[in-house]
């Protein structure tokens, strides 16, 4: 597949990267705080790109256990949920374990748990439309063989590729296959950022102020192949992270 768009300058995120690893082993402290941050503002952000309602900071308690009044019950699964899927991406890089269909249905699975048991970790069985976008996912029969391809594309082709192009490819063909009925914007955030850190890179929050600028960048990317926009979107938001990590390091 010839993508475009892919020439962007990493000296900085790069150069951004040594700075933090220069710290590591991170201390128990750095850790805990940048970790529940991560985990409360990625879950809200994700979340809200897809309708939920609960606020940032509803966000936080109804992972600390609360039950927010006036909120549904699946939108509190779906706090709980992702931030399960978190941890499991976190255990599968620490692990040193390969990305395959199996780990992304795993992903999956968790994501619609409760929800949706049915298609849970199920590609789906019937064609859909993306509402305001160009792009028309492939049809549902084509489904297994993409994904078969996807992976071995992810594995082999990009190999050569900056790590961040990498983890920004594996977002946008993944959810450009589009494979389940559902979840498949969480899930493709939770890719991205598994392979921001099985490379050591800060994982990025793509934020729900962005979302109208995410969504046609990745239409753009879908219908052309040329990935320079969406790409742009995922350094800048890296930088922001990285910047964010410095400051509680140094």
């Amino acid at each position: 597949m010839k993508y475009l768009g892919l020439d962007a300058q990493f000296e900085l995120v790069d150069l951004l990267k040594q700075k933090i690893d220069s710290f590591r082993p991170f201390t128990s402290e750095v850790i805990k705080t940048l970790r529940e941050k991560l985990i409360v503002e990625w879950t809200y952000n994700s979340n809200a790109i897809e309708g939920n309602t609960l606020t940032m900071s509803e966000t936080k308690v109804v992972l600390e256990g609360v039950t927010i009044g006036g909120k549904t019950i699946v939108e509190h699964l779906e706090a709980i949920n992702h931030r399960d899927a978190i941890e499991l991406i976190e255990s599968l890089v620490s692990r040193r374990e390969s990305l395959t269909e199996v780990n992304i249905r795993a992903i999956h699975s968790l994501i619609l748990k409760g929800i949706d048991g049915k298609n849970a970790g199920a590609y789906r069985s019937q064609n859909v439309l993306i509402s305001g976008a160009k792009h028309t996912p492939p049809k549902h029969f084509e489904i297994s063989i993409l994904m078969r391809q996807f992976i071995e594309e992810y594995s082999h082709s990009w190999l050569n590729y900056h790590p961040v192009v990498r983890a920004t490819l594996l977002h946008g063909e993944f959810v450009k296959i589009h494979p389940f009925i559902d979840g498949n914007g969480r899930t493709a955030r939770l890719l991205l950022n598994f392979e921001l850190l099985r490379n050591n890179y800060a994982p990025i929050i793509i934020k729900n102020e962005n979302r109208a600028k995410y969504y046609e960048a990745l239409d753009v990317a879908h219908t052309t192949l040329n990935y320079g926009a969406f790409l742009t979107l995922v350094v800048d938001s890296l930088l922001e992270e990285e910047r964010l990590w410095l400051s509680v390091m140094e």
